[in-house]
């Protein structure tokens, strides 16, 4: 091997920057376009492109609708290729019921455990405002009671108290 030179070595950076520079000046030149200098010759330009640009748009979608249509054909050619890609959509079709059937089974379940939890907590509650309503209806009886005795002693309190009253009135007459 020999020894790489300093020659060597400064001959390729200006290789490299000559090749770039040619390179991006031949692209400058591809890229600028002429604009015609005279009215007639945009005019001529702007019926061009008028022309050009609805035949280029309708040759691709030819070329779109010719490659579907191929498509088709290489899929439907035989009897045995159109029997397999009938296959293949019953079976796309059937998963994508059974798909749908799972999840309205397993929509069902949810909402219906969810009805009896609900249900669940209602009776619950409505048995414990049950029992609450049956103490404080007890409570007001008893008390009810107690207060009608009270009511009664105090009455005949004060009857015997204007009775004596009464006796002594009449009995000092």
């Amino acid at each position: 091997m020999a020894p790489a030179t300093p020659a060597t070595n400064s001959e390729k950076p200006t290789t490299r920057r000559t090749t770039t520079a040619k390179r991006s000046t031949a692209a400058k030149s591809t890229t600028t376009k002429t604009e015609p200098a005279t009215t007639v010759g945009r005019a001529q330009e702007y019926a061009e492109r008028a022309v050009l640009i609805p035949v280029g748009a309708t040759l691709i979608v030819r070329d779109h609708v010719v490659t579907t249509v191929n498509d088709v054909l290489t899929s439907y050619s035989s009897t045995s290729k159109a029997q397999a890609t009938l296959k293949r959509y019953e079976r796309r079709g059937a998963t994508a019921r059974n798909r749908l059937e799972r999840d309205i089974k397993r929509t069902r379940t949810r909402v219906e455990r969810e009805l009896r939890q609900r249900r669940r907590r209602l009776e619950r509650t409505v048995k414990s405002l049950d029992r609450r309503r049956t103490r404080l209806t007890r409570d007001v009886e008893k008390r009810s009671e107690k207060v009608q005795k009270d009511v009664e002693k105090r009455v005949k309190d004060v009857v015997n108290t204007v009775s004596e009253a009464q006796e002594k009135v009449l009995g000092n007459a």
